[in-house]
């Protein structure tokens, strides 16, 4: 009976230790949606808040990022960031997505370029800085 607890203890330590390690190595912020969810934007654009405002971004031929709050009158956006819903700076440099969650000193690449809208929705840019946005 003490060998059947001992070898039951153990499995569940053992279980126990493959969650925590699971969870340790995940990104923050890394959700799974799957492909089929995912449309092609058909205007390029993408929501932002700021300050409790909505701005609207998109990139142009040169990924360079511009916002406006009409979607009608466009103004480069100096420093070139936008903030996800987190609250995480968004910036696009070396041919890569990038975010910080410390206002800008240390920067890591976004987890499949993919990141979360002010209303829950979800984007993510390709190899060719294509927007896509989550059909659901």
């Amino acid at each position: 009976m003490k060998k059947m607890l001992l070898v039951v203890s153990g499995v569940f330590l053992m279980l126990m230790t493959s969650i925590a390690v699971t969870h340790a190595v995940t990104p923050a912020g890394h959700i799974t949606i799957n492909d089929a969810d995912w449309m092609k934007s058909k205007t390029g654009t993408w929501a932002g808040l700021k300050d409790g405002k909505t701005y609207w971004y998109k990139l142009d031929k040169n990924a360079q990022l511009w916002w406006s709050t009409d979607c009608k009158k466009w103004a480069a956006v100096a420093g070139g960031m936008w903030a996800d819903k987190d609250g995480k700076w968004l910036k696009i440099g070396e041919g890569k997505l990038w975010w910080t969650a410390d206002g800008g000193k240390n920067f890591s690449e976004v987890p499949e370029w993919k990141w979360e809208g002010p209303k829950g929705e979800w984007y993510k840019f390709d190899a060719k800085w294509t927007l896509w946005v989550n059909s659901k």
